[in-house]
């Protein structure tokens, strides 16, 4: 037993460490782990900070009666699919003030008699105070403006989007689109990028397997209007990623909420990632 967990925490860190340069002359790389992607130097024998180690999700099996997230295995990676139904949720936004930063800190918030959360997971990038720098509304209430300045970083590759919603609808759309589209205000929206999927076609500018690999989360809508969050268990591709909005959760919108930094709050599961350098959550509760 002690030789399997020692060759499954080797497994593990060879995962994490994936990303991290070689040692040699000093390089330039673009920081795209949770804020607006800031040109750094980073020496190459450092290393940039390790992708979180979320908690083990049960078995692959396991279907515990009231999770609205299951692990889905998609190219040889395991995908935790979490799925949002108007019917039974309701979707909102939540930051704190000051900001909570993890999830723990927003759980342990919450009064007795709060609405049950079918799960929670980091919504969107931020500036290193953790507020967020795209559009935000939470409650009706706009806290951030949208956002169409160009820049560097994954925020920036466009086109981005904003996840948005009022009562049981809820969409993503292009921030063009929005800017161009939606003029009342919703009772939810945050906005991130890059967009994944547009209308059926992965964005333009992501590769099919690219060099990056991080944890990553994001959100698509389906057809029916419902919200599919997705977070994988090891570090993958823009393009895996993409693909499996596309082909797995059949979303025809879909937009990358961050990486890294990714984490999930499943109750039903026992699971509580425990990163606490969070921005913008969003939180889907059950109606009863």
């Amino acid at each position: 037993m002690k030789r399997v967990t020692i060759l499954l925490a080797t497994s593990l860190l060879s995962l994490a460490a994936c990303d991290q340069p070689q040692a040699g002359d000093p390089v330039i790389r673009t920081d795209i782990s949770g804020e607006k992607g800031k040109e750094v130097a980073m020496k190459a024998d450092e290393a940039p900070p390790p992708s979180p180690s979320p908690t083990p999700t049960p078995s692959e099996t396991a279907q515990p009666e009231d999770s609205a997230c299951q692990p889905v295995r998609f190219e040889d990676v395991v995908f935790t699919h979490c799925v949002a139904d108007p019917a039974e949720h309701r979707v909102r936004m939540v930051l704190g003030s000051p900001t909570f930063r993890s999830l723990a800190k927003f759980s342990a918030s919450r009064p007795d008699n709060a609405p049950r959360v079918a799960f929670a997971m980091n919504a969107g990038m931020y500036d290193g105070e953790g507020k967020p720098i795209g559009y935000y509304v939470e409650e009706r209430e706009r806290l951030q403006e949208l956002n169409r300045n160009d820049g560097s970083g994954n925020f920036h590759l466009k086109p981005n989007g904003v996840f948005y919603g009022t009562g049981g609808t809820w969409r993503i759309k292009t921030t063009e689109d929005f800017y161009s589209t939606v003029g009342d205000r919703p009772d939810f929206g945050t906005q991130s990028g890059p967009m994944l999927v547009i209308d059926g076609v992965i964005h333009p500018k992501i590769s099919e397997d690219g060099p990056s690999k991080r944890i990553r989360n994001g959100v698509g809508v389906d057809a029916d209007g419902k919200a599919h969050f997705a977070i994988t268990a090891r570090p993958v591709s823009f393009g895996q990623f993409a693909r499996f909005f596309r082909d797995v959760a059949k979303t025809p919108n879909a937009l990358y909420l961050d990486g890294t930094v990714s984490s999930l709050w499943d109750p039903a599961r026992g699971r509580m990632d425990t990163r606490a350098d969070l921005g913008p959550l969003v939180v889907v509760e059950f109606k009863d």
